[in-house]
């Protein structure tokens, strides 16, 4: 078992991909431990498969899955359950926060938390080239998350996130935004899928450690200010009304062995 997979879910991003995997792989060959690196094609039409692809013979460490377009949740989904080291940690396409900041996350998993997060807010966290208006809405966004679903919690869409496997598997196997059954969509699909994995892991009764990191803003960016910012507040309302429904009460029952109606 590799001590680390890394999940790097990508649409269209056949310009920044080979540097990211350059990187990646780059770091890795320095390490001590073993790891292993999946892109996760979320149904793109450009050259991205190819962009692995051609990697591939040279890094066997190297893997690609390919998937229908249903967006970002469900391509993370797939490559968290698919993952096979004992750490998993999944990381955007254009590497804003730097692969070397996973020591700091590796350093809360070895002492014992199960979910360890990046975060762009707190003392030692920086933020290098976001527009004012970006972080304003960053920053009303998680207010709002704050008091539906994950207080306590300063950044919860920092794509830099890190979980024990087994901790993993059980999140994502229990996710009802963009699980198993989502829907093909059309276009970049940003949402706020990171929310209702955080919040399945504070019901899972997992502990959660957030970490601040560097951040750089990528300016291809495929955030739309106002369709995202709607969709994303929506999610965050369906993760608080699944959990009225009971939709997740099963799945922690399953964790603790109390069995199931």
């Amino acid at each position: 078992m590799p001590h680390l997979s890394i999940i790097i879910p990508a649409y269209n991003e056949e310009r920044r991909l080979p540097a990211t995997l350059q990187t990646i792989l780059t770091f890795l060959e320095t390490q001590t431990f073993e790891a292993d690196v999946t892109v996760v094609d979320d149904g793109s039409t450009d050259g991205t498969a190819v962009v692995v692809e051609d990697l591939m013979a040279e890094h066997p460490n190297l893997k690609l899955l390919k998937l229908d377009h249903r967006g970002k949740g469900y391509a993370v989904r797939m490559g968290a359950l698919a993952a096979g080291g004992a750490h998993v940690l999944f990381c955007d396409a254009d590497l804003a926060v730097p692969i070397e900041e996973w020591h700091k996350l590796h350093q809360f998993l070895s002492a014992g938390y199960d979910v360890v997060i990046g975060s762009r807010e707190g003392i030692g966290a920086q933020r290098l080239g976001e527009p004012w208006y970006r972080h304003a809405m960053g920053r009303i966004f998680n207010r709002v998350v704050q008091l539906v679903a994950l207080g306590g919690i300063q950044d919860t869409q920092c794509g830099f996130k890190a979980f024990r496997r087994d901790v993993c598997q059980h999140i994502f196997r229990g996710v009802q935004l963009y699980g198993a059954n989502a829907k093909l969509v059309q276009g970049a699909a940003v949402t706020a899928f990171d929310v209702e994995v955080l919040f399945l892991a504070r019901k899972f009764g997992y502990r959660i450690k957030e970490v601040p990191v560097l951040w750089r803003y990528g300016v291809e960016t495929k955030v739309d200010p106002l369709r995202d910012s709607w969709r994303n507040f929506g999610d965050v309302l369906r993760v608080r009304w699944n959990d009225l429904r009971g939709r997740y009460t099963g799945l922690r029952a399953e964790q603790s062995g109390t069995p199931t109606k």
